[in-house]
């Protein structure tokens, strides 16, 4: 088998092409930095700039299934100009991928595409499942609407399409984690707000696993990227602080105080998402990671 990644050097884009290499798949992969093509048996880079549409034609030559992965991080000031990066990444990449395979002779047969549970409405109440219709009234919630419509268009070309709707990554490597971290070390660790709001997790093996698996059982529809057990970010915060043996005993931070630090951006810290796990495990996956505190365990230690 043969698939191609966008994203391929992103933070879960590597795990997932270890794991992928491990089990012996070949893979092309798109960046937009010349310096990061290699060419290697297994492991073949091409070059794309989405914003012009440009793309190596070449990338899907005897390739399978398609990982897209791209998007620019959220975890960013969000100007104006960097608002439009944030979506445009993510739908002019698509766009461009899908003008490609419309127009070029191909076998591709299967697309799995990243996702966000930023599509959800921030609720302390409700649980979400793959079947809820509501999106968030926000900028996030806006953004994923418009990726996923972006990504259902390669259905038209009789192409299996699978969305995973990925919440909080857990990696030692960086990400949220490594900003929630960080506080922490020096002994301020601090929830946001009431600090009851749902953080649906994930340990980034189990995301990367989601994705072979999805592969593998050449799965469609939409997914769930969570951990069955969903916490508050108060747990969350004091989980990671007994993780890393420090104390956890200062006051949590207001609302208008981070969003005189971050601006608009400071939303992804008050918003509530439960989210369910249920649809994934019916499909017959097994997390490896169902405890927070195990899964945290193996990120930051």
């Amino acid at each position: 088998m043969k698939v191609l990644i966008t994203g391929a050097t992103g933070l879960v884009g590597g795990e997932l092409v270890s794991l992928l290499l491990k089990n012996g798949i070949q893979i092309n992969y798109l960046t937009t930095s010349q310096k990061k093509i290699q060419k290697q048996d297994l492991y073949n880079g091409f070059y794309w700039d989405p914003e012009k549409g440009i793309i190596d034609e070449s990338c899907i030559d005897e390739v399978d299934v398609v990982i897209h992965l791209a998007g620019a991080p959220i975890a960013k000031r969000w100007t104006k100009e960097y608002k439009e990066e944030i979506l445009e990444s993510r739908t002019l990449s698509t766009n461009v991928l899908y003008n490609l395979i419309k127009s070029k002779e191909n076998r591709i047969h299967q697309l799995i595409s990243a996702s966000a549970i930023g599509i959800y409405p921030d609720s302390l109440e409700k649980v979400y499942s793959e079947d809820s219709n509501e999106v968030d009234n926000s900028f996030i919630g806006n953004v994923v609407e418009k990726w996923e419509e972006a990504v259902d268009s390669f259905s038209r070309l009789g192409i299996r399409v699978a969305k995973v709707r990925t919440g909080l990554v857990l990696s030692g490597k960086g990400g949220m984690l490594a900003e929630i971290a960080k506080p922490v070390r020096y002994g301020m660790g601090s929830a946001f707000g009431s600090g009851n709001q749902m953080q649906s997790w994930i340990d980034i093996e189990d995301l990367v696993d989601i994705y072979y698996y999805i592969l593998n059982n050449e799965l469609e529809g939409v997914y769930n990227a969570v951990a069955p057990y969903p916490v508050s970010q108060n747990e969350l915060v004091k989980c990671v602080a007994k993780v890393l043996n420090k104390p956890y005993f200062m006051p949590n931070i207001p609302k208008f105080a981070m969003e005189l630090i971050l601006g608009e951006m400071h939303m992804l810290l008050f918003t509530s998402q439960n989210v369910s796990a249920k649809k994934i495990i019916g499909q017959g996956y097994q997390f490896k990671y169902l405890s927070l505190e195990k899964a945290l365990e193996n990120e930051l230690k």
